[in-house]
């Protein structure tokens, strides 16, 4: 930091707020420490009795915060996001267009743990056109080019951010229980897929009614499959009651079961599976239908997406998987009491 004439200070870089004040009008700061004084403050800053300005040396190897936010920028950004201007050493990245939403949690952790810069993102999951997905800037007005340089090698050649738009758009419905069948009970599943589904704008196009017959579920779930649904969902039947035959419903299919059962409260009895082609077969315990959030809203970005979810991903959600019942449900954007 130096003190150098205001009329010589085009180019160098203000340490400090300045303040405007004109009585009646304004008291605010007119340029922001991190400011890039060009010709045209110099008038400004000389009415406002700035005669000398304290700034920051440029000196070779050295990178003002607007450029090192926009290298930080760079290696987060990916498709379908946009970065805002520079404000104050910061820059953000606005989501294009509805989707999921991911971070490489390891690598972010790993940049952030480089001295003198941070890169702030939301949590993984649904979002909107519009949003914000991530800042970066550094913590000082300057810093040392090679430490941009480190992180850039420690990023690796790929963005640590991605979106990806909903592709999925169809559904296969199959709505178990004998009671439902014959009309004893209003079949009270079906509304709230429909809603959560519209959400990734997936319709229900195939709905059947099979009761408690393991061979009817399985059939059901194979003319779904043949009519070319981009998914098939199996509602309810889900617990280890004698009478609960989706399970195995879903198992006489041949799909691929990845998972019986999650680590997550409410939701523990979730079942998902695969078919050769990808289709994803989902088996949605009770819970669904009444409670506000579950292991499968948990799911549902990733499976909307076409993401394909692994086992090990699954058993990791047991961190987290306690829903706190909260008096007002904020899901998604506090899913299981995580901000």
């Amino acid at each position: 930091m130096k003190l150098i004439p205001t009329r010589e200070a085009v180019g160098h870089v203000l340490c400090h707020d300045m303040t405007q004040i004109i009585p009646g009008v304004t008291k605010d700061a007119r340029f922001r420490k991190g400011h890039v004084v060009t010709e045209a403050d110099i008038p400004v800053l000389l009415s406002m009795g700035k005669e000398n300005l304290y700034v920051w040396e440029k000196v070779p190897g050295m990178l003002h915060e607007d450029e090192a936010a926009a290298r930080l920028c760079r290696l987060c950004q990916g498709e379908h996001m946009h970065p805002t201007p520079v404000k104050e050493g910061k820059i953000e990245l606005i989501a294009d267009i509805d989707g999921l939403f991911q971070v490489d949690v390891a690598r972010l952790n790993a940049l952030n743990d480089c001295e003198e810069l941070m890169i702030a993102t939301r949590h993984s999951g649904a979002v909107k056109k519009g949003d914000k997905l991530c800042g970066t800037r550094i913590i000082p007005l300057v810093i040392q080019e090679e430490k941009l340089r480190a992180a850039e090698d420690l990023a690796g050649n790929t963005p640590i951010l991605s979106l990806t738009p909903w592709k999925l758009q169809t559904c296969g419905l199959v709505t178990t229980g004998g009671e439902v069948q014959s009309g004893r009970i209003q079949d009270a599943f079906t509304p709230v897929i429909v809603k959560k589904l519209a959400h990734y704008g997936i319709r229900v196009t195939h709905h059947a009614l099979p009761g408690d017959d393991r061979a009817a579920i399985t059939a059901a779930c194979q003319e779904f499959r043949a009519a070319g649904v981009d998914m098939i969902l199996c509602t309810g039947g889900m617990s280890v009651d004698p009478d609960d035959r989706t399970p195995g419903a879903i198992r006489d299919t041949g799909a691929e079961i990845i998972t019986y059962g999650a680590p997550v409260l409410p939701g523990a009895m979730f079942l998902l599976g695969y078919f050769p082609e990808g289709t994803p077969i989902l088996g949605l315990p009770g819970c669904v239908m009444y409670a506000k959030a579950t292991v499968f809203d948990l799911v549902l970005p990733r499976i909307a997406a076409g993401v394909p979810v692994t086992r090990r991903e699954i058993k990791a959600m047991g961190h987290g998987g306690l829903c706190l019942g909260c008096g007002e449900c904020r899901y998604p954007i506090c899913p299981f009491g995580k901000n």
